[in-house]
């Protein structure tokens, strides 16, 4: 019997789902997989945290894998497979529609759940998958075998990593899937001894449970896959985001809380306080906004870190210091937040030249130059210099400016700033769609300070 702490059994008491929802889930999963046997066409499999008991109270969405023959080529199992998903929801309910990973699928929802209808291909090993997707039967077979007195344990990293803010390995979250989270707490043995481990993490930690690892990853944390010794799980986990676990695991060992186990208040903040906050601080904030890119969050994210970057280089070069820099994307637009030291510049900067020993470009240089009404080129540690006209004395004209298309942005956003974009200024950047995401760039600190400061 696992001694827990107090809070501990009291969080889990809250996380462990009711026997209700699981007598609802399982008859939902049985009628499911009845449809799809009798289709006679595939064979039916629920995979996931439902199917592995993993699952948090609440959070029970039932993904169903149509596993068909290795032998359809690649085309016949997006046809047939979303045929047949299409066909197995309508029999249930007339609220579904496509969605698209390495391959289309349906989701719907069926009773009050939502439901995933994946096709893939029955593969007899996860060595031999055709698609992504034909991994994760193996996953679960494996979690299900292996994961027997540890269910708790899982349920509790889950919750922690979700407090902390480091729970999902989709592109804006960067930090641990739910499949990860089993893995270590089946590595360790359990939640606290993750824990204790954690602590002394560095990056480049490397976790095999079968100890048949294939090749080698550069990524911070690498757990390497038990059905697919190719495959680092962890691959999607940031330097930060591993960081921040450790962090919390020594935090937690130092001082247990419930804390840790709660998620925070959404933040919020007025278009005046945000007004009130830049007068303090002194710095100066733009934002620029722009219609969503009509792709999956895996496809646009990316884009948006690319552009911001880009963008931040491209004030940078033009003098315009960039103190943080963040984006966030939301169903209808997308906004990219820069914080600058400086909003406005003098009308002439200085411009460096080659070395005056670089006998031909000394002598362009010079030659380009001389003719100019302000001062150079003159030589400083033997080189030319000279002062010419900035181009751009405001971070607000460089922003509206159609300099902007012409930097390295992602492809999708590029587009959608082809069409329009707008640059807000101040507390004009305020907008009630963004308003979470502007307060929270506002009050950066680590999982850990931010559960310290509520104590």
């Amino acid at each position: 019997m696992v001694k827990r702490l107090p809070h501990e059994e009291a969080v889990l008491a809250s996380l462990r789902p009711t026997c209700k929802e699981r007598e609802h889930v399982r008859d939902l999963a049985q009628q499911l997989l009845a449809a799809i046997e009798r289709s006679g066409k595939a064979k039916g499999m629920v995979v996931g945290s439902v199917a592995r008991d993993t699952w948090v109270r609440g959070d029970r969405d039932l993904d169903v894998f149509l596993l068909f023959d290795p032998g359809l080529s690649r085309e016949q199992l997006e046809t047939e497979g979303l045929t047949l998903a299409r066909s197995i929801a309508a029999s249930f309910t007339d609220r579904f529609h496509e969605k698209y990973a390495e391959h289309p699928y349906i989701s719907a929802s069926i009773d009050n759940e939502d439901v995933d209808l994946v096709p893939c291909y029955a593969v007899d090993s996860a060595t031999k998958i055709q698609s992504a997707v034909d991994r994760t039967p193996f996953h679960t077979r494996y979690i299900t075998e292996k994961i027997n007195g540890l269910i708790d344990d899982v349920l509790l990293l889950k919750q922690f990593t979700k407090a902390g803010g480091i729970y999902g390995s989709d592109q804006m979250t960067e930090g641990f899937s739910g499949y990860l989270c089993e893995l270590l707490v089946l590595q360790y043995g359990g939640f606290t001894q993750l824990l204790e481990a954690a602590a002394e993490w560095r990056p480049h930690m490397i976790i095999d449970l079968e100890k048949h690892g294939a090749k080698e990853f550069g990524e911070p944390l690498v757990v390497i896959d038990p059905v697919d010794p190719r495959r680092n799980v962890a691959a999607a986990v940031s330097l930060d985001r591993m960081v921040e676990f450790v962090e919390l695991a020594r935090g937690y060992l130092e001082s247990p809380s419930d804390l840790f186990f709660t998620i925070p208040d959404e933040q919020m903040i007025s278009a005046g306080e945000l007004e009130a906050l830049l007068e303090q601080r002194g710095t100066h904030l733009y934002a620029i906004t722009f219609e969503t890119p009509p792709y999956i969050e895996e496809v646009v994210v990316p884009q948006l870190k690319r552009s911001m970057v880009t963008i931040h280089e491209h004030l940078e070069r033009n003098g315009f210091c960039v103190h943080h820099a963040h984006f966030a994307m939301q169903q209808e637009k997308c906004m990219l937040l820069f914080e600058l030291m400086v909003s406005q510049l003098p009308l002439i900067r200085a411009h460096i030249g080659p070395p005056v020993w670089n006998r031909i470009n000394a002598e362009k240089f010079r030659s380009k130059h001389i003719t100019s009404a302000l001062p150079g080129p003159y030589i400083v540690q033997g080189r030319y210099e000279t002062e010419i006209p900035r181009e751009y004395t405001k971070a607000k004209d460089l922003l509206v400016s159609p300099s902007l298309l012409q930097l390295s942005l992602g492809r999708h956003v590029r587009q959608s700033l082809e069409n329009n974009w707008e640059v807000s200024e101040g507390r004009n950047c305020w907008s009630p769609e963004f308003t979470s995401f502007i307060a929270g760039f506002f009050s950066r600190c680590s999982p850990l300070v931010r559960i310290q400061q509520k104590k």
